[in-house]
Protein backbone atom coordinates (compact mmCIF):
# COMPACT_ATOMS: atom_id res chain seq x y z
CA UNK A 1 0.00 0.00 0.00
CA UNK A 2 1.45 3.35 -0.95
CA UNK A 3 2.09 5.91 1.76
CA UNK A 4 -0.59 8.22 0.36
CA UNK A 5 -3.22 5.46 0.71
CA UNK A 6 -2.36 4.68 4.35
CA UNK A 7 -4.64 6.10 7.04
CA UNK A 8 -3.28 9.31 8.56
CA UNK A 9 -2.84 7.78 12.03
CA UNK A 10 -0.59 5.08 10.52
CA UNK A 11 1.48 7.69 8.69
CA UNK A 12 1.84 9.59 11.97
CA UNK A 13 2.76 6.33 13.69
CA UNK A 14 5.50 5.81 11.08
CA UNK A 15 6.89 9.30 11.79
CA UNK A 16 6.99 8.61 15.53
CA UNK A 17 8.49 5.14 15.00
CA UNK A 18 11.24 6.59 12.81
CA UNK A 19 11.97 9.23 15.47
CA UNK A 20 12.30 6.53 18.15
CA UNK A 21 14.53 4.40 15.92
CA UNK A 22 16.65 7.43 14.95
CA UNK A 23 17.06 8.39 18.61
CA UNK A 24 15.18 11.69 18.42
CA UNK A 25 12.84 10.29 21.10
CA UNK A 26 15.12 8.26 23.37
CA UNK A 27 14.09 5.64 25.87
CA UNK A 28 12.96 7.33 29.07
CA UNK A 29 12.20 10.60 27.28
CA UNK A 30 8.81 12.16 26.89
CA UNK A 31 7.06 12.27 23.53
CA UNK A 32 5.67 15.64 22.43
CA UNK A 33 2.17 16.28 23.71
CA UNK A 34 -0.67 15.20 21.45
CA UNK A 35 -1.52 18.83 20.74
CA UNK A 36 2.08 19.84 20.05
CA UNK A 37 2.65 16.91 17.69
CA UNK A 38 -0.70 17.55 15.96
CA UNK A 39 0.23 21.20 15.40
CA UNK A 40 3.70 20.23 14.12
CA UNK A 41 2.23 17.71 11.65
CA UNK A 42 -0.90 19.68 10.72
CA UNK A 43 -3.04 16.81 11.97
CA UNK A 44 -6.15 16.44 14.09
CA UNK A 45 -5.26 15.84 17.78
CA UNK A 46 -7.67 12.88 17.87
CA UNK A 47 -5.74 11.27 15.02
CA UNK A 48 -2.45 11.80 16.85
CA UNK A 49 -4.01 10.34 20.01
CA UNK A 50 -4.95 7.23 18.02
CA UNK A 51 -1.34 6.83 16.83
CA UNK A 52 -0.07 7.31 20.40
CA UNK A 53 -2.59 4.77 21.70
CA UNK A 54 -1.21 2.18 19.31
CA UNK A 55 2.27 2.67 20.80
CA UNK A 56 0.81 2.41 24.27
CA UNK A 57 -1.07 -0.76 23.33
CA UNK A 58 2.16 -2.23 21.95
CA UNK A 59 3.91 -1.46 25.25
CA UNK A 60 6.39 0.93 23.63
CA UNK A 61 5.31 3.99 25.61
CA UNK A 62 3.76 4.53 29.00
CA UNK A 63 1.57 7.31 30.29
CA UNK A 64 2.35 9.22 33.44
CA UNK A 65 -0.98 10.80 34.23
CA UNK A 66 -0.88 14.56 34.18
CA UNK A 67 2.72 14.56 32.97
CA UNK A 68 2.97 12.92 29.54
CA UNK A 69 3.85 9.85 27.54
CA UNK A 70 7.34 8.34 27.81
CA UNK A 71 9.26 5.91 25.60
CA UNK A 72 9.85 2.74 27.65
CA UNK A 73 13.16 0.93 28.13
CA UNK A 74 13.79 -1.50 25.24
CA UNK A 75 11.24 0.20 22.97
CA UNK A 76 13.73 0.95 20.18
CA UNK A 77 14.94 -2.66 20.00
CA UNK A 78 11.40 -4.09 20.04
CA UNK A 79 10.24 -1.54 17.48
CA UNK A 80 13.25 -2.24 15.22
CA UNK A 81 12.49 -5.98 15.29
CA UNK A 82 8.80 -5.41 14.53
CA UNK A 83 9.60 -2.96 11.72
CA UNK A 84 12.20 -5.35 10.27
CA UNK A 85 9.73 -8.26 10.36
CA UNK A 86 7.07 -6.12 8.70
CA UNK A 87 9.49 -4.97 6.01
CA UNK A 88 10.59 -8.51 5.19
CA UNK A 89 7.07 -9.98 5.09
CA UNK A 90 5.03 -7.06 3.69
CA UNK A 91 7.21 -4.57 1.83
CA UNK A 92 10.19 -6.54 0.52
CA UNK A 93 8.15 -9.02 -1.57
CA UNK A 94 6.57 -6.09 -3.44
CA UNK A 95 9.96 -4.44 -3.96
CA UNK A 96 11.50 -7.73 -5.08
CA UNK A 97 8.63 -8.28 -7.56
CA UNK A 98 9.18 -4.80 -9.00
CA UNK A 99 12.92 -5.44 -9.32
CA UNK A 100 12.14 -8.63 -11.22
CA UNK A 101 9.50 -6.94 -13.44
CA UNK A 102 11.94 -4.18 -14.37
CA UNK A 103 14.71 -6.72 -14.94
CA UNK A 104 17.08 -4.86 -12.63
CA UNK A 105 20.37 -6.62 -11.97
CA UNK A 106 20.87 -6.89 -8.19
CA UNK A 107 24.63 -6.37 -8.40
CA UNK A 108 24.11 -3.20 -10.43
CA UNK A 109 21.48 -2.05 -7.94
CA UNK A 110 23.83 -2.61 -5.00
CA UNK A 111 26.67 -0.82 -6.78
CA UNK A 112 24.45 2.16 -7.58
CA UNK A 113 23.04 2.42 -4.07
CA UNK A 114 26.47 2.12 -2.40
CA UNK A 115 27.90 4.78 -4.73
CA UNK A 116 25.25 7.30 -3.66
CA UNK A 117 25.72 9.38 -0.57
CA UNK A 118 22.74 9.59 1.70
Amino acid sequence: MSTANRPVYLRLRDIIAAAILDGRYREGEMLPSVRAFAAEQGANPLTVAKAYQQFQGDGLVEVQRGVGMYVVEGAADRLRKAERDNFLTEEWPEIRDKIDRLNIDLEQLLRKSSAQTF
